[in-house]
């Protein structure tokens, strides 16, 4: 799932990697909002604030949310970059590099939550962000802008006008890829609702409070290891069919 590209990623491919990290982008968005009463996983109620202030003239008060908006732009920009930068490698899987670099600030962010107290909260909120920015930025790379994982507004748009298609099958011919859209919405919504629900209960039941993040850092952790893991084996089966082919010959 963090390797097909183009015309040989399938919807199954898709859906893979949108539970795996809406489940993540579920998890930081509540554990953000209930460490700092902040949204972490989109810029949208930070962009409004934002103007807000400046409206009323509050500089000052305004350029935290535009270090906010910032941040999750910066994220999307590293994450692409990084991308490009290694295209070439054909001996690397360029998407594994963000998806590394959002385990590895998830981790510490976790880890040092419990060492030291936060005197910078804001600097946190701004760090979640980043991360959430490079995952929405690859995940839109690797599935061709059809899959998004950090935000939930385009997803009830997209599906509406999905469902709606399906009152008109004269107009739209091409029925099971609509459906097969609509199931990969609700899926994405499903599991962001999911990882939602569980880092409410990590975070307060459990106690583990910016720990939840390590949870998630997890998950994409083994998620990496499966998917190479899985890509090996295939390889491997593949060399040996093809020896066996080369020897009957």
């Amino acid at each position: 799932m963090f390797r097909h590209q183009g015309k040989s990623r399938t919807l199954k491919h898709n859906l893979r990697i949108a539970i795996v990290l809406s489940f993540v982008a579920g998890i930081v968005n509540v554990t953000g909002f209930l460490s700092f009463k902040q949204l972490t996983t989109n810029v949208t109620g930070h962009f409004a604030l934002f103007i807000n202030d400046v409206a009323n003239f509050d500089f000052w008060r305004g350029t935290i949310y535009f270090l906010y908006i910032f941040s999750f732009l910066f994220g999307s920009f590293f994450s692409s970059f990084l991308i490009e930068k290694f295209r070439e490698n054909k001996q690397l899987n360029i998407f594994v590099l963000p998806t590394i670099m959002e385990c590895l600030i998830l981790i510490s962010i976790g880890l040092l939550s419990n060492s030291i107290e936060i005197e910078y909260p804001d600097l946190i909120v701004c760090l979640l962000l980043f991360v959430m920015g490079l995952q929405n930025s690859f995940v839109t790379k690797i599935s061709n802008a059809v899959v998004r994982t950090t935000h939930l507004t385009g997803l009830f748009t997209d599906l509406g006008i999905d469902i709606s298609q399906l009152f008109f099958p004269k107009l739209n011919p091409y029925r099971e890829k609509l459906i097969a859209n609509i199931k990969l919405r609700i899926y994405i919504i499903s599991f962001f609702f999911a990882g939602g629900l569980i880092g409410g209960f990590l975070y307060s039941k459990v106690e583990l409070k910016l720990k939840t993040l390590i949870f998630g850092a997890i998950i994409l952790l083994i998620s990496l290891l499966y998917d190479n893991f899985r890509y090996k084996l295939i390889m491997t089966r593949r060399k040996y069919k093809k020896r066996k082919t080369i020897l009957k010959n």
